[in-house]
């Protein structure tokens, strides 16, 4: 049998891999130079594929996760080996535990070098080991050993990131195989395969027995997670909760998955929820669960009489992923299966039972009322004029000036949970958030892939000073991209919702707040003037009544834009409970918050 590894008039691997993306429809890979992939990015140059470079990994993980959230496909990640994967890490993980599909395609050391201590090889524990590295969160990591094998390995990557829960997947290849050149034969095979597998479903007999429980249920809820914005389900989900007239509360991951301004949102549940959300979830006799994992912050650690009283309340959970059903709570029916197509399935079964459908008016009355009350309860901080602002004030003329589609990006901290309780999404997939991972930074690079996914969408990136500053190296790329996004800098001179914790517990701010210099005052460093040094636009807010027309400006302005923005350290409120207060402070009651 012919070797076609070593066959010269073929073209290189990396010739070909950049091929198998074009077809695949992929627009852009974001990554940065190595020795190991340049290969690579020459054969990148001479496609129609736009290669996005950045200044450090991360940033190139943050924004690939944030274009698959956008536009619903396994994104491609280019790094270099072992300090470039490993800088590239904490990005893929946090795309890992939201479940948003990605390919990681990585340079390694040439194979003949394996185990010589070549330049920069991790092996000291094991040789030829280096994706290892990432097989506690990637779907799977592979290692190509042979040139022939790089198209069979690329197919299935793809596949697997997509199906069944997303993730991110690693293909590792060694420099020498990128370089090898081999016929098309291999590659033209696995063009000829179908590129999406079609996902499971349920039968019209589930579909009856849900709805039938659902309507005998006296205080039934739906409680949905990120699943639903990953399935695109958004418009299934509404249908169905309008027919059954179904309240609807949300993790932190599923907001958005139905307009805020929907009659039957309740919104998002758990240590940053609202008591109306909470209490409904606790009085519920049933609860239909739809792609969510029932996580920690979303359940008040699993505490019962806070957020949820399962097996008092009975459940009913749909999840493409097996293992995510029964694993926090007793589940009375169990459903592996797509959350789209199931939707449609249970409205037409609803339709045909119950064809006049359901009306459950006192609990649209009952939302009604909340949100009023909750909107004057929280007018004095929203309206206040104080400087430093109030977070509520910054939230507030946001929401006055964002169209209804733009798309804000969240960090950690006030920003992430203040918007999950108290900001409007208005369009499902809107606002992308770091849920599982929580990582710091996770924002400002998001706002790379989102733009560049959506350029005809206002994109905003909602942080704080603490991840502004993890790498504001991202606004090179964005300069010379030449992408409108701005970037809202929530700053409170400190990691504050960790100063907070850490004050109520221990009377210390010591290693959370920022204690400013001579040099470096309070508030600082000088966000806006950083900004400049970039080529982008920066703006310092002064006073309160600025933002308004800074934000203005900074929509029409067509440029990249950074509003420093000081803000009171003003805590989140909190209905629900977190374990750590127990280790913290056992057997008192201290909150998570001092002001």
């Amino acid at each position: 049998m012919k070797d076609l590894t070593k066959d010269k008039t073929g073209q290189t691997v990396a010739e070909h891999i950049v091929e198998f993306l074009r077809h695949r429809g992929v627009k852009h890979v974001f990554g940065l130079c190595g020795h190991t992939n340049i290969a690579v990015l020459s054969a990148l140059e001479k496609s129609e594929i736009d290669f996005v470079t950045v200044r450090h990994e991360q940033i190139a993980s943050h924004a690939a996760d944030a274009y698959a959230r956008v536009t619903g496909k396994g994104s491609v990640v280019l790094s270099h080996l072992s300090p470039g994967l490993t800088n590239c890490a904490t990005g893929v993980a946090n795309a890992a535990l939201d479940c948003i599909p990605m390919v990681v395609i990585a340079g390694d050391v040439p194979t003949h070098y394996y185990g010589k201590h070549p330049h920069q090889e991790v092996n000291l524990h094991a040789d030829a080991q280096q994706y290892e590295i990432y097989r506690p969160f990637v779907k799977r990591a592979w290692r190509v050993d042979r040139a022939d094998l790089m198209a069979e390995i690329l197919e299935k990557a793809f596949h697997l990131a997509e199906s069944g829960q997303p993730g991110p997947v690693l293909v590792n290849v060694p420099m020498d195989i990128f370089s090898q050149t081999i016929l098309s034969t291999s590659f033209d095979r696995v063009r000829s395969n179908t590129k999406t597998l079609i996902k499971p479903s349920i039968d019209d007999k589930v579909a009856e027995e849900i709805v039938n429980k659902l309507a005998q249920a006296k205080q039934p809820i739906a409680y949905v997670g990120g699943g639903i914005l990953l399935a695109r389900a958004s418009t299934e989900l509404e249908e169905f909760i309008d027919y059954m007239d179904l309240p609807l509360a949300h993790s932190l991951m599923g907001k958005g998955a139905v307009s805020d301004d929907h009659p039957l949102v309740l919104g998002m549940s758990g240590f940053w929820g609202t008591s109306l959300v909470n209490e409904a979830c606790l009085q519920a006799d049933y609860v239909f669960a739809l792609g969510t994992r029932f996580k920690e912050a979303d359940c008040s650690s699993w505490y019962p009489n806070y957020t949820f009283n399962i097996p008092k309340s009975k459940l009913i959970h749909i999840d493409i992923e097996p293992q995510e059903i029964g694993r926090n709570y007793p589940t009375e029916v169990g459903i592996v299966a797509d959350v789209k197509s199931s939707l449609k399935v249970l409205l037409r079964a609803a339709k045909r039972l119950y064809p006049g459908g359901f009306e459950r008016r006192e609990k649209r009355d009952q939302i009604a009322e909340f949100r009023a009350d909750f909107k004057n309860k929280n007018r004095e901080v929203a309206e206040s004029n104080a400087f430093p602002m109030m977070p509520e004030r910054i939230l507030a003329d946001l929401r006055k000036i964002l169209p209804a589609n733009a798309i804000i990006t969240t960090d950690v901290g006030w920003n992430k949970n203040g918007v999950g309780q108290q900001f409007s999404i208005l369009e499902p997939g809107s606002i992308l958030t770091p849920g599982g991972f929580a990582t710091m930074g996770f924002g400002p690079p998001a706002a790379i892939g989102a733009k560049l996914a959506a350029p005809d969408r206002v994109v905003l990136s909602l942080v704080g000073d603490g991840g502004f500053g993890q790498n504001p190296s991202m606004l090179a790329t964005a300069v010379e991209l030449n992408l409108h996004i701005i970037w809202l800098v929530m700053n409170n001179n400190a990691f504050g919702t960790i100063a907070g914790l850490q004050k109520a517990h221990y009377g210390t701010t010591y290693g959370t707040s920022f204690p400013g210099t001579a040099a470096v005052p309070k508030y600082g460093p000088k966000y806006s003037e950083i900004a400049k040094a970039y080529g982008a636009e920066g703006i310092k807010i002064k006073t309160a009544s600025e933002l308004l027309p800074a934000l203005a400006k900074a929509i029409e302005n067509g440029k990249p834009t950074v509003l420093d923005v000081p803000m009171i350290n003003n805590p989140t409120p909190t209905t629900g409970h977190w374990n750590i207060l127990d280790i913290y402070s056992p057997d008192k009651n201290v909150s998570h918050v001092s002001t």
